[in-house]
């Protein structure tokens, strides 16, 4: 029997020798941003994707894909775009999954980066040997690389609550959610009050027969245009001006409450944090089908009751359909946590990217900006 010593040998062995090249895991948006970057400095670069393009959750047919029909972007195209390829002029300020697509795969076109990235190629294992990192791939190849940025996007894993229980109907997460047809006529529950949960609310209200939204605090909602401009365009000139925060939190919140009025005002329950300290909800219909109706407003679920829904105020409703946009887990499944640095769930990186330990780690895309971020 070989000794431990040779089987680390053969071992190493059989890994491909890429100690001169930096791998990339991801080719959505942040890893397509990262290989552009590493391409620009000259340095020797294999991006890993396990899919067949470009593009991550924006690709809409692809069961990877976390994206509905209807999606668009909820910041503006400007302060959206990679800083050195401006989205076409043709597009709306707030484009759609389609053209956002579209603008990922010309983009790889034009920088050459599709030359730079192995399609259908999925990483089953990364693991620390000496200096380097060892990435085992699906089909058993292994390759030492001598830096990894890890780029697998952290809007993939979908998270559901753990409800007392049971229910009888239909039950999905807003990653599955693709189309309004599996809501039409049917009482709906929409579980979660970030941008996904207010978009799909808002379907819900134009094709079900009622729509409840389920959310457990109160949240500061934000227009999308704002004097006939992407809001984001308007909090950059704030930003541009050198204003202190304390602010740009009081003129964004005068000129709101203005233009659309108080969130209590439409039934929904007063923000428990100050503007910009979490990501705020931009969703300029929401106000609009709770005043009409046809959105509901409800507080956090209590239980699941058979055929409806227990809430926090003691009220019972029977539903048909519970929609959860109850957000996603950050998730590294080829990667032993103990590499990441990780206290709780998240990894404690400097400034989200950068290891405190490995210099030749990082981490791409874990951020959640008050506009885009891309670039």
């Amino acid at each position: 029997m070989p000794s431990s010593s040779s089987a680390a040998a053969d071992r190493a062995a059989s890994s491909v020798d890429r100690s001169q090249r930096v791998c990339i895991i991801g080719a959505g948006s942040s890893g397509l941003a990262c290989l552009r970057t590493l391409q620009q400095q000259g340095l020797l670069v294999d991006c890993l994707e396990r899919d067949a393009d470009v593009g991550g959750i924006w690709q809409f047919d692809k069961p990877t894909g976390g994206i509905y029909a209807s999606t668009h972007l909820i910041s503006s195209k400007r302060q959206t775009e990679f800083p050195d390829f401006p989205m076409p002029k043709e597009y709306p300020p707030f484009p759609s999954h389609r053209e956002v697509f579209a603008y990922f795969q010309e983009y790889a076109r034009q920088f050459g980066l599709y030359d730079l990235i192995e399609f259908n190629t999925t990483v089953a294992q990364v693991e620390r040997v000496g200096e380097l990192w060892r990435v085992t791939l699906a089909d058993g190849q292994r390759r030492d690389y001598g830096a990894l940025v890890i780029a697998n996007g952290h809007n993939w894993d979908p998270r559901l609550p753990e409800l007392p229980g049971e229910f009888t109907g239909t039950t999905l997460h807003s990653h599955d959610y693709n189309s309004p047809e599996i809501l039409a006529g049917r009482r709906v529950l929409v579980v979660g009050a970030g941008n996904s949960g207010c978009d799909i609310a808002v379907e819900s209200a134009q094709h079900a027969a009622v729509t409840f939204h389920s959310t457990r605090r109160g949240y500061h909602y934000l227009p999308k245009f704002l004097f006939g401009r992407p809001i984001d365009s308007c909090g950059e000139r704030l930003l541009r001006w050198r204003l202190p925060l304390a602010v740009r939190r009081f003129i964004t919140r005068l000129l709101v409450r203005a233009a659309l009025g108080s969130p209590v005002q439409y039934g929904l329950a007063k923000p428990d944090h100050r503007l910009f300290e979490t990501h705020p909800i931009i969703n300029s219909q929401l106000y609009y089908y709770l005043g009409h109706g046809r959105i509901r407003p409800k507080p956090d679920v209590e239980r699941l009751d058979g055929d409806g829904v227990l809430f926090g105020d003691g009220t019972r409703e029977p539903i048909d359909v519970i929609v959860y946009a109850t957000g996603y887990k950050i998730s590294f499944p080829f990667i032993d946590r103990k590499y990441l640095n990780c206290r709780g769930e998240k990894p404690e990186l400097f400034l989200n990217v950068f290891h405190p330990e490995y210099d030749n780690l990082f981490v791409a895309g874990l951020i959640q900006p008050d506009s885009g971020q891309w670039g």
